[in-house]
């Protein structure tokens, strides 16, 4: 559809703004300027100067101010990681995951992981939450308990048969206590290799190490599950080899028992009773193939599948993804029925458990969790990730500026004196609809690349290629 079909279904007001922006005279400027962010949906407009300064000589090399931009400020992406909020930043985050996840994969030297890691012992775990109430689904070739084939997108999947006796108490108090649970899984799991070897845990610990990078997905009951790439390592980490006894059978026995020992106690409360909240018992463990020679589970798709959710969050399963104050909003905001008794859920227990803010992470269906995280020695980090990205950047606008590089030139030393002052953010709604065009055209361009990519690729491999 183009552009000028699209339009044509604005509302008058937002047409107008279209008209006003496409029609100034820094269009062009302010379309540099949000291509830059990737199409961002919530740009962050900032306003100040900076000068960057030969302090032998006291010569100003460059200088920049937001004084002459569109509207007086400089936009740069939100960075925000959800899909829901900013589609172009979520590409960028789950980028960064893939590449963190792969490189504890398949070795990635530049990213502190050796290629000797595709050796070692490596499984793709999915730990999820125990039931609390019968929910229609999909259960193989057979109909749901409800006597329906229900199809794929059906919107009843994931809801209760019966939301009169549904646990919606139990399911919200264990969302906000899977972050215990997990790490009470990986102190029993360590315990459960040091037993399966015959060592004792410092013994264990002095021989091997275990390395995770896990990301939280909701199920469309609202309940979150837990996908992990557990690696067997050597006492150094990444660079040394594990031992003998570090074998995928063992570290396989062990993710089972470990999460069968893992209990949580919640104590009763006002008409609440007390608890002791398990992991669910469809534990998946699937060991992890180094290059796709016939494993089910390839490196590919574990880092693939972790990026695509670590995107994504609670409003999967109809909720919303911003904080929720009160019962009257959740009508506003159209909350459909499961999620908002989940949310009411939360409302209700959070006097009786003040300690765990179940109102605050309401929206969150009560989960207060990192949805990505990783141990220290899995590979690189998010940050470093993007400190990469930024330092490739500036080495572009130095060559574009033609400012001396000090890694060329260690003895030539520049300063950069510089002052920034917040000004705001997002988009007015004219600018927004040309935002999201701009990250569409973005997005088109990319799959292009990859599709043209992978044509000649096969040409490669096939020999059809001059």
């Amino acid at each position: 559809m183009s552009d000028t079909a699209t339009m044509a279904g604005l509302d008058p007001a937002t047409l107008g703004d279209v008209l006003r922006v496409a029609g100034h005279p820094d269009f062009d400027r302010w379309h540099e300027q949000i291509r830059r962010t990737g199409g961002c949906s919530d740009p962050i407009r900032l306003t100040g100067a900076t000068k960057t300064i030969d302090p032998a000589t006291k010569t100003v090399l460059h200088a920049y101010s937001t004084e002459h931009e569109p509207g007086g400020m400089l936009r740069i992406a939100c960075g925000n990681r959800r899909a829901s909020r900013c589609p172009a930043c979520a590409w960028t985050y789950a980028g960064d995951t893939y590449h963190l996840i792969r490189a504890g994969l398949t070795g990635d030297p530049a990213k502190g992981t050796p290629h000797t890691v595709r050796d070692h012992p490596r499984v793709f775990a999915t730990l999820t939450a125990p039931s609390f109430g019968p929910v229609h689904n999909r259960p193989g070739n057979r109909p749901c308990h409800c006597g329906t084939r229900h199809v794929d997108e059906a919107p009843e999947l994931g809801t209760p048969l019966d939301p009169g006796t549904y646990d919606y108490a139990g399911a919200v108090l264990w969302n906000n206590h899977a972050s215990d649970l997990w790490r009470y899984f990986t102190i029993y799991l360590r315990r459960e290799i040091a037993r399966r070897a015959g060592l004792t845990q410092t013994a264990a610990c002095e021989q091997s190490r275990l390395s995770f990078g896990k990301v939280a997905e909701y199920q469309k009951r609202g309940a979150v599950h837990f996908h992990a790439v557990i690696r067997f390592d050597g006492p150094d980490g990444p660079d040394s080899p594990p031992p003998h006894w570090a074998t995928l059978d063992l570290l396989t026995d062990a993710i089972h028992a470990a999460a069968a020992r893992v209990v949580v106690d919640v104590p009763p409360a006002g008409d609440q009773p007390a608890r002791s909240l398990r992991w669910g018992t469809q534990l998946d463990v699937q060991p992890i193939g180094a290059f796709g020679n016939g494993e089910d589970l390839t490196e590919q798709a574990v880092a693939s599948y972790v990026a695509k959710y670590a995107t994504k969050a609670a409003e999967t399963t109809g909720t919303v993804d911003r904080r929720v104050g009160n019962r009257e909003a959740l009508v506003l905001l159209s909350v459909p029925d499961h999620p908002r008794r989940l949310i009411e859920a939360c409302l209700d227990l959070h006097a009786l458990y003040p300690k765990r803010k179940l109102r605050d992470w309401a929206h969150m269906l009560g989960f207060r969790g990192h949805f990505s995280t990783k141990s220290r020695r899995y590979s690189t980090t998010l940050g470093a990730l993007r400190q990469v990205r930024a330092d490739y950047r500036a080495a572009q606008q130095r060559a574009a500026l033609g400012l001396p590089d000090p890694d060329d030139t260690p003895e030539t030393t520049t300063l950069t004196l510089a002052h920034w002052t917040y000004a705001g953010h997002g988009h007015t709604p004219g600018e927004s609809w040309l935002a999201a065009n701009i990250r569409r055209d973005i997005q088109l361009n990319r799959e292009t690349a990859r599709e043209a990519l992978a044509d000649w690729e096969g040409g490669e491999l096939d020999g059809s290629q001059d």
